[in-house]
């Protein structure tokens, strides 16, 4: 069974989160949401409050994340958007490091809205690749990663897809915004199973 770690961090966007995590365990596929604390917070709380105050209680904080994983990552690694949800993310040295070592292995990185560009710009993950985010976003690379100089290093030949649900490059998936939220989660249950695993799923809960 495939297994997917889910980070939230305070301020992400709630659709975003739920509707992947709901999909993906419809596929029987194991998911682990896990806490992630707020930029230049050392506290170690399961629950997380969302950019637009639904608070949830996840499964594992990241310090119990981190400890229980004994050297082995999941199959998958999944960030939500949101604001400041993508920016607590991206200050966190573990999940940079983490998505960077996911990247070496060929396994799957995913991220969504503010995502792709606040957290993965800066790890030079979408180099080469094709990628989505929310719209304008991929115009303040800059800003996420440092300096101009910077962002033109770490996105060097990549190109940024405008007007599309979600993106799937190599082993890559990001996502444009909490409305493609749906298309975005049936492609990654897609690619963590199969299409007629999809279907299934799909068809079964009346999609568009």
């Amino acid at each position: 069974m495939a297994e997917v770690a889910v980070f939230l961090a305070p301020g992400f966007e709630e659709i975003e989160a739920f509707t992947v995590v709901d999909y993906l365990r419809r596929a029987n596929i194991k998911v682990r949401m896990v806490s992630v604390p707020e930029e230049n917070s050392t506290k170690n709380e399961i629950v997380v409050v969302g950019s637009h105050g639904i608070t949830i209680i996840a499964d594992v904080t990241l310090r119990d994340f981190i400890e229980n994983m004994n050297g082995k990552e999941p199959d998958a690694i999944y960030f939500p958007g949101g604001m400041p949800g993508a920016k607590n993310l991206a200050a966190n040295q573990y999940l940079f490091q983490l998505a960077t070592k996911m990247d070496r292995k060929g396994k799957l990185v995913a991220a969504i809205c503010a995502s792709p560009a606040v957290v993965l710009a800066q790890t030079g993950i979408l180099a080469s690749r094709k990628w989505t985010c929310y719209p304008g976003m991929e115009e303040n690379l800059a800003e996420y990663c440092g300096s101009k100089i910077k962002a033109d290093e770490l996105t060097e030949h990549s190109h940024h897809i405008k007007d599309v649900p979600f993106v799937f490059d190599n082993n890559v998936l990001t996502g444009r915004g909490p409305g493609t939220s749906e298309q975005f989660a049936m492609k990654f249950v897609e690619i963590l199973t199969d299409a007629e695993t999809a279907k299934k799923i799909h068809d079964g809960s009346c999609q568009r």
